[in-house]
């Protein structure tokens, strides 16, 4: 790549790299109020109802992602890719299967595996899975078409 064309390239990165760092930020904070509604769900379903965490970990997790969903759409992300709320949403509750699924193996292994309690295993399995999503959201339904 000539010189010219690197700087060109260089400036017109920063921008787009601003403008992704608010979005993550944003989509942070969504994901926080999902992430409450999920550990709520979770934690209640567990401790109080008595149900199995693994099945309370998926309970929580179909919350959170309708919380997710809403918050993102109308705060976190400037661009939509699909032109259809219904596919769009459908390509996001996929995304967030496929999170469900990392949720799920990574909070067996650390519960039955590594010993630890199911509050605390949320806290590394939630981080990993919302870099996935974003990450995941982001490329395929929020960003321009190409």
């Amino acid at each position: 790549m000539p010189p010219e064309r690197a700087g060109l390239e260089a400036q017109t990165s920063w921008p787009r790299l601003g403008a992704v760092f608010g979005e993550l930020m944003r989509y942070g904070l969504c994901s926080a109020a999902a992430l409450g509604a999920d550990m709520g769900v979770l934690l209640f379903t567990h401790h109080v109802i008595g149900l199995h965490y693994l099945l309370a970990a998926a309970l929580g997790f179909a919350v959170g992602l309708i919380v997710a969903y809403e918050l993102s759409v109308r705060y976190a992300f400037n661009q939509r890719r699909l032109s259809s709320p219904r596919v769009e949403f459908v390509g996001f509750v996929v995304i967030g299967m496929l999170g469900l699924l990392l949720t799920q193996a990574l909070l067996h292994l650390l519960v039955e595996r590594a010993n630890m309690p199911v509050g605390l295993a949320k806290i590394p399995t939630a981080g990993l899975v919302f870099m996935f999503n974003f990450t995941a959201r982001r490329f395929a339904l929020f960003s321009a078409r190409r």
